[in-house]
């Protein structure tokens, strides 16, 4: 379990570096939060706690980054968790052409170097 005397952005870290996908909740209002804070949006709620994110996703926009061979493109794209908030990430295991707006997707914990990532897959 990451430790409660990090700040978010470490905690959310030390989260996926445990291969766990976290997200924040409000206990006040119920709502989900992302990217990590100390305060939810909208009503400065500071009751932030970390639960279990369902992984679960669809793709909201989606551009290809192409690169100079050998070197291959990759997809940018925003995804919108089943639980409201939407986050940026690429999708891996897929040519970046074919990912499209609507489609549903997983996420995933991938390691480059010595850090972890969330990406995504599709469903």
């Amino acid at each position: 379990m990451a430790d409660a005397g990090l700040r978010p952005l470490e905690e959310w870290r030390a989260y996926l570096d445990e291969g766990r996908f976290m997200i924040q909740r409000s206990r006040s209002t119920g709502a989900y939060v992302f990217y990590p804070r100390v305060a939810a949006p909208g009503t400065g709620a500071t009751d932030l706690e970390w639960v279990e994110a369902s992984g679960e996703a669809i793709v909201y926009a989606t551009t290809v980054v192409r690169k100079k061979a050998p070197d291959p493109s990759y997809s940018v794209v925003l995804v919108e968790l089943v639980e409201g908030p939407r986050m940026m990430s690429e999708i891996v295991d897929m040519a970046p052409e074919k990912v499209g707006i609507g489609m549903a997707v997983k996420a995933r914990i991938d390691r480059q170097g010595s850090e972890p990532r969330l990406v995504f897959v599709a469903a």
